[in-house]
């Protein structure tokens, strides 16, 4: 860590008896990363020694740690402060560790800058290391804008988890405890169906179902009030739907009730086809095209969920692969300068690890060729909605699980979807004890993983992909008027791709919109294939997409 030209030097020991080093080695190993010159002074090390060193190598920073009983912490940690006042009156910072008690008596003798008792995240330890503790500075000390807090928050992706209960007061308790606990970065509000449709219109209200999918927002300052819920704890970032109708109002509104930290909204949904909104296909195309320009203008990210809409929709990995190119090149075509590329695993629930890896890494590669100056695209990692076991211990593992692959991508952005999802709605408790089981997976994968994006399995289906892709993209090209001017963002042409089934899914049957004659199954590896609606045999795009012209 760089301060002038000097790098800044720590050392940390086990003060006095103590033994119990695994929490200054890890303190030691997570300065390493933020920059410092680090030395380690080992297990027992009396405070003379410590001292001796620290000045010896003029060290910035001293960091003690005590985990043996309270009373003897106290009277050892005492002498200490007192050898160390000299060096702490010229400028020499101290910080400790160790257990909730001794940290307790550590910090009322007032003496050390910081005291840790292992409550603490990774990302506030890694926060105090770069000078950027957000305990001094309350609200200041959190970044209040997405991409400043993935840089802020680097190793380690932000956490964000989707938020909404039947009632405005409920969920403002709820927001105000989740951001108390500092454990996420961003709430996602849920809104119920009414509001994201009928914001703008009272008299298309139902009362009947408010409430139903979210809490039920009525008012501008119904929003306001959720926000200043947000300000305390770690003051986390609040996003919301982009709504399925009035679609530049809502825009506009959530940037000014609650800041929306990113747009999320689809290309193909939220209309007709999937019954949540008034409007046919091409022209919700063209209306949540004109919301990623509004957002691209004001400097504001841009999701396109559009690949996990196919995959809850069972469709084939080169669906879902194609749908990512295509949201990817769409926000780019209408100026998006940061683009937030949604991948959700375990879409559908029957894929293997190694094949829901693949795909994400086709995803990836196949937009990377996208990437320039004025274009960047951040990488945002969740759990397949509807893979959670019912059994709550099962449902406990399967999110841990899930977010550990998914750490292979190395993501900024962590969605965690709650594993009580098939079962009720989170509470505030609930997202809670959900970040802490995402975030222990988090920190083993950032201790060091595998490489699991190198198994050739992985490797192979991802390039299968990819080719199958190329071809399926050339062939929506082909769906254009001969004075088109760029097919793959011209809502005629896409909305023609879906109604000729070159972009088809299994759910889509009996839709007005679309074929929905695809067929698919999980091949021996754990792929989701499309296969011949007799033979059953898998079926390559090319083949698929000749037999639809036939």
């Amino acid at each position: 860590m760089s301060n002038g030209s000097k790098t800044r030097h720590v050392i940390a020991a086990a003060l006095g008896e103590c033994v119990h080093v695994a929490g200054v080695v890890n303190f030691l190993r997570l300065a390493e990363a933020a920059g410092w010159e680090t030395t380690f002074l080992g297990p027992a090390v009396s405070p003379q020694e410590i001292l001796r060193v620290a000045e010896q190598q003029r060290a910035d920073l001293v960091g003690v740690s005590y985990r043996l009983t309270p009373d003897t912490g106290e009277r050892l940690l005492g002498e200490f402060a007192e050898a160390a006042d000299e060096l702490h009156t010229q400028g020499m910072r101290f910080a400790f560790g160790g257990t909730p008690p001794v940290a307790e008596r550590a910090r009322a003798m007032g003496f050390f800058e910081r005291v840790f008792d292992g409550s603490e995240a990774t990302h506030a330890v890694v926060a105090y290391l770069k000078g950027e503790d957000a305990h001094t500075d309350l609200e200041k000390g959190y970044p209040q804008t997405l991409l400043e807090r993935i840089r802020w928050k680097k190793p380690y992706p932000i956490l964000r988890h989707h938020f909404g209960l039947p009632t405005v007061p409920a969920t403002r308790r709820g927001i105000k405890q989740i951001a108390e606990a500092s454990v996420l970065d961003v709430i996602s509000l849920g809104v119920d169906q009414d509001a994201q449709e009928n914001f703008f219109h009272p008299e298309r209200q139902d009362r009947r179902a408010r409430g139903a999918g979210g809490v039920p927002v009525r008012s501008e300052e119904d929003y306001r009030r959720l926000y200043q819920a947000s300000r305390c704890g770690n003051y986390p970032l609040l996003r919301t739907y982009s709504g399925t109708d009035d679609f530049m109002r809502q825009a506009q509104m959530a940037v000014e009730t609650i800041h929306n930290a990113w747009c999320a909204i689809p290309l193909f949904w939220f209309n007709q086809m999937d019954g949540r909104g008034p409007w046919d296909l091409e022209g919700s195309i063209r209306e949540h095209q004109k919301v990623m320009r509004w957002y691209g203008e004001r400097g504001i990210p841009v999701e396109l969920n559009e690949p996990h809409h196919w995959g809850l929709r069972d469709a084939p990995d080169t669906m879902v692969v194609v749908s990512a190119y295509l949201s990817a090149y769409n926000a780019r075509a209408l100026g998006v300068q940061d683009y937030i590329a949604q991948m959700m695993f375990n879409s559908p629930p029957g894929l293997s690890d190694a094949m829901d890896l693949a795909k994400m890494v086709a995803c990836l590669r196949i937009t990377e060729p996208l990437v320039d100056p004025d274009f960047r695209i951040w990488r945002q990692t969740r759990t397949g909605l509807l893979s959670y076991p019912l059994h709550p211990a099962e449902a406990r593992g399967h999110l841990a699980a899930s977010v550990y692959l998914q750490m292979a991508l190395k993501p900024h952005i962590l969605h965690i979807v709650g594993h009580t999802e098939a079962d009720h709605v989170a509470t505030a408790e609930d997202v809670i004890e959900a970040c802490g089981l995402a975030k222990r997976a988090i920190e083993n994968a950032e201790r060091g993983m595998p490489d699991m994006t190198a198994d050739p399995e992985v490797q192979a289906r991802a390039g299968e992909l990819v080719e199958e892709v190329e071809f399926t993209l050339e062939a929506i090209r082909q769906l254009a008027d001969s004075d088109c001017e760029d097919p793959l963002c011209d809502p005629v042409t896409l909305t023609r791709a879906v109604e000729r089934g070159i972009l088809d899914a299994p759910h889509l049957q009996s839709n007005p919109f679309a074929r929905g004659e695809i067929t698919v199954r999980i091949d021996p590896r754990g792929a989701c294939v499309s296969v011949h609606p007799e033979s059953g045999a898998v079926w390559s795009e090319r083949d698929r997409i000749h037999a639809l012209d036939s």
